[in-house]
C-alpha cells in the first residue's frame, strides 16, 4: 500500500501525429502543443499520414482536410485495422459545410479550424482522446443540420476528395461562371495551367463539360 505522501504515477502523454502539407504549419502546432502531448510524427501527404500513423499507432491523428494524394478522408479510409483506436481531429482552414460533413462521414471524431488557440487546441486533443466528439461552434451546427435533413448529406459526397486543392479551386470558379483567363488572374496562374487543372477536375468527376460541372457544383452547394 502507498504511503498518503507518495506521488501518483503520471499519466502518460497523448501521443499525436500532425498531419498537414505545411511544414511551417506543422512547426508551429508542434511548438503550440509539444508540451502538453508527444508528437510522435508528422506527415505531408496521404501516403506518408498513413505510413506514419502504422508505424506509431498514435492516440489521435491532427489531420488536415485538403492534402496531396486524396484528402484527409483518404487517409482514413486507407489506416490500418491495427490502428482502429487512433482518434481523427480534423484541423483545417476550411469551414465549408461540405467540408466538415464529409470528414466526419469518413470517420474524424471532431473539426476545428485553424483559428483555433494553442491551449484550445490541447484541450480538443484530450477532449477527442478520451472518446468525446470536437467541433468549433460553427462546424457543430452543420453536423447537426446533417442529422436534421436541413443539409442533404447524401449530396456531400468522397467525389470532392479526389480533388487537389488547387483543383477545387478552379472548379470552384469555372462552376460561377469565370472564363479561363479570368480564373487565371484570380488564382495568379497561367491560362494553360487553368486547362490543365480543369481538364483533371472533369476527369476525375467524371463529367463532359463545364455545363455540367456547374450543375454538379449547384447540387452540392458549392457555388
Amino acid at each position: 500500500m502507498s504511503s498518503p505522501t507518495s506521488t501518483p504515477p503520471a499519466t502518460p502523454a497523448i501521443r499525436v501525429v500532425i498531419v498537414d502539407d505545411h511544414a511551417m504549419f506543422r512547426a508551429g502546432v508542434r511548438a503550440e502543443i509539444g508540451e502538453a502531448v508527444d508528437v510522435v510524427g508528422e506527415a505531408a501527404d496521404v501516403d506518408e499520414a498513413v505510413r506514419e500513423v502504422d508505424q506509431h499507432r498514435p492516440d489521435v491523428v491532427l489531420l488536415d482536410v485538403h492534402l496531396p494524394g486524396g484528402g484527409g478522408a483518404e487517409v482514413m479510409r486507407r489506416a490500418s485495422p491495427a490502428t482502429a483506436a487512433t482518434r481523427y481531429l480534423a484541423l483545417s482552414v476550411s469551414d465549408a459545410a461540405q467540408d466538415v460533413i464529409g470528414t466526419i462521414r469518413a470517420g474524424a471524431r471532431g473539426y476545428v479550424t485553424k483559428t483555433i488557440t494553442g491551449p484550445e487546441l490541447i484541450a480538443a486533443i484530450g477532449r477527442v482522446a478520451s472518446g468525446d466528439a470536437v467541433f468549433s461552434p460553427r462546424l457543430a451546427g452543420f453536423v447537426l443540420d446533417a442529422f436534421a435533413g436541413t443539409i442533404e448529406v447524401a449530396a456531400v459526397d468522397e467525389d470532392l476528395d479526389r480533388l487537389s486543392t488547387r483543383e477545387r479551386e478552379v472548379m470552384r470558379l469555372i462552376a460561377r461562371g469565370y472564363s479561363y483567363r479570368e480564373v487565371a488572374g484570380e488564382l495568379f496562374i497561367s491560362i494553360k495551367t487553368v486547362e490543365t487543372h480543369m481538364s483533371a477536375v472533369l476527369r476525375k468527376l467524371q463529367l463532359s463539360s463545364r455545363h455540367e460541372l456547374t450543375r454538379w457544383a449547384s447540387d452540392r452547394r458549392l457555388l
